[in-house]
């Protein structure tokens, strides 16, 4: 079953929100106001809601040696998506966590990026060699 994903998170600025998931990302927006704006990120739903400063502690992890956001969503996407959204996202000049290859030869070998959205907010991306993998033990 392909059942796509909600999630709410609070956000500082419904404008700037818009302008990078829309303009920087390519994502497209559905129902919204001047407090909250759903944004369809690949298929799943990210409801962005103005919320007044917010204290957001973003813990960190090492895995093969790189230093990753332990809190952090993203979208699994084919490897010309990952691409394409990579070096748009690099013509930017935004924060971007540089695209590596974890688990090489292994199983659930994968490329990712992470990048940061204008709320703080880590956004990985990412794309499987295989990807019947994706969810292997």
């Amino acid at each position: 079953m392909n059942t796509p994903f909600h999630i709410s998170l609070p956000c500082v600025s419904i404008k700037e929100t818009k302008s990078f998931y829309v303009d920087c990302i390519g994502a497209t927006y559905g129902r919204n106001t001047q407090n909250w704006i759903d944004v369809n990120l690949f298929g799943h739903q990210i409801t962005f809601i103005k919320a007044k400063k917010f204290n957001f502690n973003n813990p960190n992890y090492i895995f093969e040696g790189k230093i990753l956001p332990s809190f952090h969503f993203g979208v699994i996407v084919d490897l010309d998506t990952w691409k394409s959204i990579y070096s748009k996202l690099d013509g930017f000049k935004l924060d971007l966590v540089t695209e590596s290859t974890y688990l090489k030869d292994q199983l659930g070998e994968h490329q990712s990026f992470f990048v940061k959205d204008p709320n703080g907010y880590m956004l990985e991306f990412k794309t499987f060699k295989q990807t019947t993998d994706i969810f292997k033990a």
